[in-house]
């Protein structure tokens, strides 16, 4: 789904240029806009690379027996999920009942919730929703105490059918999850006497175990993954006749998910799904540093390509070495790594060029830019950016060129948090 047709953009779209205002998505799009038209400071998409990363990863699982459901809660994006469904993905994880709710609204018909359902409101609607023998929902408990939450948030309320929970196995000193198979274990036997809930399989994050792919940081994740499967196959005369999971991989370490699961995942019968989520447009920062597929990474293998890019606009340059952009913390993410300046171009419409600089510092509005020569007041800067996860939310349409050098915009894609 993009911005419906129907819809109209606003003064309050920012960004967007002035003709745009009172146009619908699909009017202004027709009159073949180009980037040099709008407003900085820009978040923009590169559309070749949305879809090479697309189209790789969804050859990758396919040649491995793998599902993909991707975390849909990087982009918020339902034109970007509908990329990723479209492809092949079973469907999309989030994070929030709230952001379940909004994915139902949006048209999504499966969905993984990568966390536990306890609020007793949320809990009431969803059971509605699941009069819809269409619809797929699974969520996680780690501990018999979420199990007797939801038993107790679903007291007298219609449920259609039991609702689908995988057991969420963590690790000590990681997020959520039970700490040893041994508890988990126990969690499972619990689900699997509920009458409102039914035990679904197991699920969990790697990602929080490690931050690099330093050698011990490789090893406690595998040293994880290797513990699910013996919780998986610990759970297996618990299990009733439907459908199963095992569900893990962030967007760091999915290949080593891939490795531990290559032989159990033959098992035909247990849906073995990644959750990767920001592949799609990767990134030029931590993804970069840290993705198995960057870039960089050998040339015969597989790869993804940022797709992802700042631009802001040189509004001060006070003193020697020092450059002020209009973009800051509200518009560009800063919490995996500073932007990175990668060229600079007198305006929008380019011609581009290789810029040596660094970020020191963000305010809300503004980033302090350290240039190795003078960079002019009203010259633009593009700047690759780090963590997509906190890209998106900071916009409400974010426009799509068909590659970041033509600057034709193709696209406006409409983001809901």
């Amino acid at each position: 789904m993009t911005i419906a047709d129907d819809e109209l953009l606003t003064a309050r779209d920012k960004g967007i240029p002035a003709r745009a205002v009172g146009l619908t998505a699909s009017e202004f799009l027709a009159s073949g806009p180009r980037l040099d038209e709008f407003w900085t400071p820009l978040l923009v998409l590169d559309d070749a690379a949305m879809r090479a990363n697309v189209a790789t990863m969804a050859a990758w699982c396919a040649e491995r027996g793998l599902e993909i459901m991707p975390h849909g809660k990087t982009t918020m994006a339902p034109e970007l999920w509908r990329r990723q469904t479209d492809a092949g993905a079973l469907g999309i994880t989030l994070a929030t009942m709230g952001q379940v709710r909004t994915g139902r609204d949006l048209g999504l018909d499966s969905i993984m919730l990568a966390n536990s359902a306890v609020d007793p409101r949320a809990l009431s609607w969803l059971a509605a929703e699941l009069a819809d023998p269409h619809f797929r929902f699974v969520c996680w408990a780690d501990s018999q105490a979420t199990v007797d939450a939801m038993e107790k948030a679903l007291q007298g309320v219609d449920l259609p059918r039991p609702i689908d929970v995988c057991v969420e196995l963590g690790a000590a000193g990681g997020r959520t999850g039970a700490r040893t198979v041994h508890e988990a274990i126990a969690v499972g036997r619990r689900l699997a006497q509920s009458d409102v809930l039914r035990l679904a399989g197991v699920a969990g994050y790697e990602g929080s175990l490690a931050h690099d792919r330093s050698a011990q940081g490789l090893a406690a994740v595998r040293a994880y993954l290797e513990a699910q499967l013996e919780l998986h196959r610990a759970l297996t005369p618990l299990y009733d006749d439907g459908e199963l999971y095992v569900t893990a991989g962030g967007s760091a370490y999915f290949e080593i998910v891939a490795d531990v699961w290559a032989a159990a995942a033959r098992d035909g019968r247990t849906r073995f799904t990644l959750r990767s989520g920001a592949y799609i447009v990767h990134d030029d920062g931590f993804y970069r540093s840290i993705s198995p597929f960057d870039e960089g990474g050998t040339a015969d293998g597989p790869h993804f390509v940022n797709a992802m890019h700042g631009i802001a606009r040189v509004v001060s340059s006070p003193e020697p070495g020092l450059a002020l952009v209009d973009a800051g913390k509200r518009d560009l993410p800063y919490d995996e790594g500073l932007p990175i300046p990668r060229a600079v171009a007198d305006e929008l419409s380019g011609p581009w060029h290789p810029l040596e600089a660094s970020v020191s510092a963000m305010n809300d509005q503004h980033s302090y830019v350290r240039p190795d020569a003078p960079l002019a007041v009203g010259s633009v800067v593009r700047f690759g950016l780090s963590h997509p996860c906190t890209a998106f939310d900071k916009w409400r349409v974010v426009p799509v060129v068909d590659s970041i050098e033509s600057g034709v915009v193709t696209g406006l894609i409409r983001t809901f948090f």
